[in-house]
């Protein structure tokens, strides 16, 4: 291998938890994880903020290549194709045109493991083994790269799981029994793959952290609107997590003392207060116009909408996304280009000032693309959304004529993603700090792992390599950030 520094560790493993929170994993039960806690204590530790927006697809591409939502041209599930009203993608492993770092190892020789890493469906061809993610329709088409370790995979895991059907739907109790079968059955057969197969890079992503959140939430949350503590789910997130720490000591037993581990989150969570009618606020403020509103919520089709009359639209999410009807962009556009710019402004205005269902400001920030990325590929939203710091979702639905609602309309719902996830390194080339680390991004996790592996970096990387802040002991931590606190407090400017 031709490299800068030379190679300061043989192995990688990246274990990554959807969703995963820095509170839980910190504060709340690091003392009830022995082999989460073993790693903090041995390596460094710290939040890792996500990219925005913080949703599981793209930010795990987006850890996996270093490069931002706009660079890859991927802002969510479902992407504009074209500026038609209805042509949609969804977001696959074809969308994804950029080297992500089992490409890097394997073009230096490297073999890999990949599970579950989002959206690495359908598979592709890699120097090494592949099971693709939850995007998956189901195991009866291959899922796996060779298409021949499916099989294996099944025998190895009694049955393997990409997901837990119907999630958002299921009786609680039930899904908290697959939730808990689901985990167990990937672990058994990432550490299978361990234990069988050539690997210098190993990548997995567990969901099964992102499905409990959204439907537990509340009964760990204090502040949340529906908590209850005495509910018999009161613990239901904390032994989830006990529980997998103890599949994250076994698969760091199975991959021994010379890997250097990362346990890694694409973003938080937090309570869910409610949500935000974007189209109905749309409606009431006259940017939007339907040729005949529905007697009850509807998804917002194109074919409800007076287009020649309609200025703007918007779509749900854990954020909301706008589009404006711009002639000669769209079909029917009726915004002239020269007018673009002022709507797109009097569009932020409005929506930062929208408050709660009580007029309480709830602190949304609205975002033009170009404001948040390097650059901006395909086709994107005019304006992303953010409501209330995230603790409000975007719905898309268009009836009943309220902007403020308290069920999602994708189905219940406790959380939604917070900024923040999490990151944790531990092994051959980590130098062990106490103080959590603060400033780290998801951008950097690509650039660390190639510089742990002694190669020349990437130029189309967007983050930079963590190693000199592991390395030297001079890290900026969460203390030194108090300290400069209280220095510039002390100076007036604060």
């Amino acid at each position: 291998l031709v490299g800068t520094a030379g190679s300061r560790t043989e192995r990688v493993a990246i274990i990554g938890l959807d969703c995963a929170a820095p509170e839980l994993l910190f504060h709340e039960w690091l003392d009830e994880l022995p082999n989460i806690r073993s790693l903090v204590t041995r390596g460094v530790h710290g939040e890792l903020a996500s990219i925005v927006p913080p949703i599981t697809v793209p930010a795990w591409m987006s850890m996996m290549t270093s490069q931002d939502p706009g660079s890859l041209g991927i802002y969510g599930f479902r992407n504009r194709r074209d500026h038609s009203y209805g042509g949609l993608f969804f977001a696959s492993a074809s969308s994804v045109k950029q080297k992500t770092l089992w490409d890097i190892a394997g073009e230096h020789g490297r073999e890999s493991i990949v599970i579950g890493v989002p959206p690495t469906y359908p598979p592709k061809a890699i120097r090494g083994n592949l099971v693709s993610c939850f995007l998956t329709p189901d195991t009866n088409r291959p899922f796996t790269y060779p298409t021949s370790l499916g099989a294996e995979i099944h025998g190895a895991a009694d049955g393997y799981m990409l997901d837990v059907a119907g999630f958002r739907r299921l009786d609680r109790s039930r899904l908290l029994t697959q939730l808990h079968v689901m985990t167990e059955k990937r672990f058994r057969a990432a550490k299978h793959l361990v234990e069988t197969k050539p690997w210098d890079l190993f990548a997995m992503v567990e969901i099964g952290v992102d499905r409990l959140h959204h439907a537990f939430w509340r009964y760990w949350d204090k502040g949340h609107r529906l908590h209850d503590p005495d509910s018999p789910f009161a613990s239901a997130i904390h032994d989830y997590y006990v529980e997998l720490d103890g599949h994250i000591g076994s698969l760091i037993e199975a991959m021994g003392e010379e890997t250097t581990v990362f346990i890694v989150s694409d973003h938080g969570a937090k309570r869910m207060d409610g949500g935000i009618c974007i189209n109905e606020w749309l409606i009431a403020n006259g940017y939007l116009h339907l040729k005949e509103a529905p007697a009850e919520p509807t998804r917002l089709r194109p074919d409800m909408v007076d287009w020649p009359n309609t200025r703007a639209w918007g779509d749900g999410g854990y954020y909301g996304r706008l589009f404006i009807n711009v002639e000669g962009r769209e079909p029917e556009g009726c915004v002239p280009p020269e007018s673009a710019e002022g709507l797109l402004d009097e569009l932020i205005h409005g929506l930062e000032a929208l408050g709660d269902d009580k007029a309480r400001p709830i602190g949304t920030r609205v975002h033009r693309p170009a404001d948040l990325y390097e650059r901006v590929e395909g086709i994107a939203p005019d304006l992303i959304a953010i409501f209330g710091g995230l603790h409000w979702r975007s719905i898309g639905t268009v009836g009943g004529g309220s902007i403020h609602v308290f069920e999602n309309d994708t189905g219940p719902d406790d959380a939604n993603h917070a900024e923040n996830g999490v990151l944790i390194a531990a092994g051959p080339g980590i130098e062990p700090q106490a103080d959590p680390l603060v400033g780290m991004s998801l951008l950097d996790v690509a650039p660390t792992v190639v510089d742990l592996y002694g190669l020349d970096p990437i130029a189309a990387h967007q983050g930079s390599s963590l190693l000199p802040r592991f390395d030297t002991g001079e890290a900026f931590t969460a203390l030194d950030e108090e300290k400069i606190a209280e220095r510039l407090e002390e100076l007036g400017y604060l």
